[in-house]
């Protein structure tokens, strides 16, 4: 049964829902929940407060599965307060639901970073945006798919480690691995057992060991296009015929979720373009992959903790490697995720919205509670300007205060 406890708020505008537009329509928010969703201007009787929006569009909070930091806090410094830094700099950016992603770190790092976010998992009174959980995203990973991630810390799934990890099943909500590595298969029964999600990044896989994590467990491929094999890659180590990796299991796979960068850095129009006709708008989310950068100036960062993380260089507004080979994550919000994948690719606004809220939710399974607007829901809502950007954010239905302090 909802609560009828809190301000009653009534907004008024174009309604972006999951399935389309209300061009003139209504939602009315109760407390923390959405109690009524509809076309027209709504009953205003009874309500404290009638948020007219004529300027854009009134939208569901982002959800990101794949962020690492903001304003210059990374989730692995080791702090309640530097989660805190950045969870905040990504409300600022429309993102209302996150996962805390690790990196590729030491084992005590890690534990550290799980025992933090169990005491501020679904606190947005005190974080800004609501943590889901954590991205257990590393150091499972293949040393030739590593990125911008340290190199020394990397190692095979081992139980006596990840046992430790999985103590914190009730905060961990995603896994990702290569699942080419020794002790692979034994590190996936051990997250599907505990009611762990389980993610497939940086490796170097063929597509028959996908196929193998898939039966495993596996559901989901982080960052669709990087970090990953693909038959080029493969080709140097196999003969004939030639073989798919990564890249071409998870377009094959119905079964496989994934995920784009749409920053306009990582990947071109055509590929993100790809990815969405390949994989539709319920199995492609977009995530930002952001580090501490978010909405600092240019100049030398650390991916991962301060102390011995991996140092990248942001030059005008781009994040790389101290050798200018790689990209280094991105330093981006959600919201401009949202505007890039909607100008490079054209797509209806409503559909790009619902691959930054409601499949990332779905994929996750958290969409019975966020990631659209729907009566029952909670009040995790935006505003947004004809352009995408983001004008005032609503978590639980309170307003995050100071709006976007950093438009982008």
């Amino acid at each position: 049964m909802l609560s009828m406890q809190g301000p009653r708020r009534l907004f008024r505008g174009r309604i972006v829902v999951a399935n389309g537009l209300l061009e003139e329509g209504h939602v009315l928010t109760v407390g923390e929940r959405i109690v009524s969703v509809g076309e027209g201007v709504g009953n205003s009787r009874h309500v404290d407060e009638v948020v007219e929006w004529a300027e854009g569009y009134v939208a569901p909070g982002f959800v990101d599965l794949h962020v690492h930091g903001g304003d210059g806090a990374d989730f692995m410094d080791g702090t309640e307060s530097a989660i805190i830094t950045a969870c905040r700099a990504h409300a600022r950016h429309g993102t209302t639901s996150l996962l805390v992603t690790t990196c590729v770190a030491w084992k005590e790092q890690i534990l550290t970073v799980l025992e933090h976010c169990r005491r501020l998992k679904n606190r947005p009174e005190l974080t800004g945006c609501r943590i889901l959980g954590v991205h257990l995203y590393g150091p499972y990973f293949a040393s030739e798919a590593r990125g911008c991630h340290p190199a020394s810390p990397l190692r095979p799934p081992r139980p006596e480690e990840f046992t430790e990890y999985l103590e914190f099943a009730d905060v961990i909500v995603t896994a990702s691995f290569a699942p080419e590595l020794p002790g692979a298969e034994a590190f996936a029964q051990a997250c599907v057992q505990r009611g762990i999600r389980l993610n497939i990044g940086h490796s170097q896989a063929t597509a028959e060991q996908v196929a193998q994590a898939i039966r495993w467990g596996a559901r989901h491929v982080d960052h669709l296009f990087c970090a990953m094999s693909d038959k080029t890659k493969l080709r140097r180590y196999q003969s004939w015929p030639m073989r798919g990796g990564v890249l071409e299991a998870t377009l094959l796979h119905d079964e496989l979720t994934t995920e784009v960068i749409a920053d306009g850095v990582h990947l071109s129009a055509d590929l993100l373009s790809l990815a969405w006709k390949c994989k539709g708008v319920d199995r492609l989310a977009l995530v930002t992959d952001c580090n501490r950068a978010l909405d600092m100036p240019d100049g030398r960062y650390v991916f991962g903790p301060l102390q011995d993380g991996e140092p990248f260089q942001v030059t005008n507004g781009v994040a790389l490697t101290l050798d200018g080979q790689g990209l280094a994550s991105s330093v981006r919000g959600m919201d401009w995720m949202v505007r890039t994948f909607w100008q490079l690719t054209g797509r209806p606004v409503w559909e790009v919205i619902r691959m930054a809220s409601q499949t990332p939710a779905r994929i996750i399974g958290c969409q019975d509670q966020i990631g659209s607007l729907e009566p029952g829901k909670l009040a995790d809502l935006i505003l947004l300007d004809d352009e995408l950007r983001v004008r005032q954010v609503y978590v639980n239905g309170q307003p995050l205060s100071g709006g976007n302090k950093h438009p982008a």
